[in-house]
């Protein structure tokens, strides 16, 4: 599939996944979402690529919903069919996100200007974010008269930040800048713009210095885990995923190389 909204290419063993429409602030199309959500589709099954930075092209990361391209229905005198097109609309919105949760591959944004609307859900689908100075998150649906909880983004944010926390952002679609998510742990670290990249690929760089495979299952740990009933749950499928990375070759080069004092040479994915 060719796109034309987002950019994939691959470095090494890093997929950068950059949202390319910086004339529309990366605001997101019907096209846009469709196309993000095969290329996040398609890196399930890509052993290669075994860490993804999400981006954007030029000064914002993603403005949200592209207001000036209306999802028009297919029929606006059947209240029926009305609703049906902007439930397939929605979903199609919603399934780019359950694509990216369900990548097993790390992903970490490199997040700079506006992440507002389903630009804040798609930074908070990611893994860990990394944000530039000009930062400024908000769930901006609640100002355009729907819900606050959107892409989700009621089910991320709680989870980061806190239920009080999360409900004041959701409630007001206040201005979340980049100062205030660091110190409330929605992103990792602040940096200058120009360095967002960089600070992204080297952290990405260290997360190649492990085990492809043990990568991807402690992805599927922290998935499954967030969401755990018990700490027994939790620790039932730790154990479970321990006997499957203790049996593969890389359980054995990462010891070896310890003891030899050199940098281990991993195979498995």
């Amino acid at each position: 599939m060719a796109y034309k909204t987002i950019l994939f290419e691959k470095q090494d063993n890093i997929g950068i996944c950059t949202l390319n429409r910086p004339e529309r602030l990366n605001a997101m199309s019907l096209e846009f979402v469709e196309e993000l959500r095969d290329c996040f589709a398609k890196l399930s099954n890509d052993l290669e690529t075994r860490v993804v930075i999400l981006r954007g092209a030029g000064r914002a990361f993603c403005a949200g919903l592209d207001l000036k391209e209306p999802l028009k229905a297919t029929s606006e005198s059947n209240l029926g069919e009305v609703q049906y097109h902007y439930h397939k609309v929605q979903q199609a919105f919603a399934d780019s996100v359950t694509k990216m949760r369900h990548a097993p591959q790390p992903i970490i944004g490199a997040i700079r200007g506006p992440a507002a609307g389903g630009g804040f859900s798609l930074a908070l689908a990611c893994d860990v974010r990394i944000a530039g100075e000009s930062t400024r998150f908000n769930a901006a649906f609640i100002r355009i008269g729907l819900s606050g909880g959107d892409l989700g983004s009621s089910y991320f944010l709680p989870r980061l930040i806190g239920l009080s926390r999360a409900a004041e952002y959701l409630f007001t679609g206040r201005f979340l800048d980049a100062a205030t998510a660091e110190r409330i742990g929605l992103v990792s670290q602040v940096v200058a713009d120009e360095k967002v990249d960089l600070v992204a690929l080297q952290l990405a760089k260290e997360m190649l210095q492990n085990s492809p495979f043990g990568l991807r299952m402690t992805k599927e740990v922290l998935n499954f885990n967030i969401d755990a009933p018990s700490l027994e749950s939790a620790l039932h499928l730790e154990n479970r995923t321990q006997v499957i990375c203790g049996l593969t070759e890389d359980a054995k080069e990462g010891p070896q190389a310890f003891v030899e004092k050199r940098t281990p040479l991993y195979r498995d994915h």
